[in-house]
């Protein structure tokens, strides 16, 4: 009974995330991509970059490598986990480990 109430409301993550208010990505350490048009990419909590041309970027995550595809792409900004890629993004995907 127990184990179904939390599969219902999101996992022991959930509840944590609702006791303390905050969304249930933060809580799980889950990257987050925010794209601008073709134009910009941001991604919060990587773990460094694996390969960097003006072509292909490939970023590793917790959850896997983020590769993003394009022309003239450049590191706008780089923190310890926050990304921000310009350019003309072409596309973007999630390669699996």
């Amino acid at each position: 009974m127990e184990k179904k109430r939390d599969r219902e409301q999101g996992g022991i993550l959930g509840g944590v995330a609702e006791l303390f208010d905050l969304p249930v990505d933060v809580v799980a350490g889950l990257p987050r991509l925010e794209l601008i048009g073709n134009r910009q990419l941001y991604l919060e909590r990587h773990t460094g970059l694996l390969a960097y041309s003006d072509t292909q970027i490939d970023a590793n995550t917790g959850f896997g490598v983020l590769r993003i595809r394009g022309e003239r792409l450049t590191l706008v900004a780089m923190t310890g986990e926050e990304l921000r890629i310009g350019g003309k993004i072409n596309g973007v995907e999630w390669v699996p480990c």
